[in-house]
């Protein structure tokens, strides 16, 4: 992960909502209702974030997962295909998200909740497996600690103290 001081302000983000949960509680007079949306933010660009917001309206829960979501922002080192550098496995609880490098024009590869969070940051081209829980909550924060796993050749060399070509061979 590129650790890169952030001012969401000067980035242009969109959002996308992967799912939102009714939770039900029943309470002496009745049942209350609320709701938890899991929302994605992006600049298309490299930066993305994930958030969950709780509220006991649905645009209340979406605008409070978004504020989370640009909290959480992390910076993508891609390639110039518009992929990643190299193979990166995503874990967080029972999902494990396989995350490969693929050439320009393959477009991406991967099911809803990892998807939405490779198409807002800016990845073009990628294969993706999800493997394990397929809960969507797991599988996005999965695929962002992969995310933020990735390094780039020049990162690689750098921490080695070697040039980029004696790190590609």
């Amino acid at each position: 992960m590129v650790n890169k001081k952030i001012d969401p302000s000067t980035l242009d983000l969109s959002d996308n909502v992967v799912t939102i949960k009714r939770v039900t509680k029943v309470v002496k007079g009745g049942r209350t209702y609320r709701f938890a949306a899991l929302v994605v933010v992006g600049d298309g660009n490299g930066y993305v974030g994930v958030g969950l917001g709780k509220a006991t309206e649905i645009p209340d829960a979406i605008r409070k997962g978004k504020d989370d979501a640009i909290k959480n922002l992390i910076y993508v080192e891609r390639n110039e295909a518009g992929s990643i550098y190299h193979r990166i496995d995503g874990v967080f609880g029972g999902s494990h998200v396989l995350l490969k490098p693929a050439p320009e024009g393959t477009g991406i590869i991967a099911g809803g909740p990892a998807r939405a969070v490779l198409e807002l940051a800016g990845i073009r081209n990628i294969r993706t497996k999800s493997l394990g829980s397929r809960n969507k909550r797991n599988v996005v924060n999965a695929t962002i600690e992969g995310l933020s796993r990735g390094t780039s050749p020049e990162r690689v060399a750098k921490l080695r103290g070697k040039s980029v070509e004696e790190i590609l061979g």
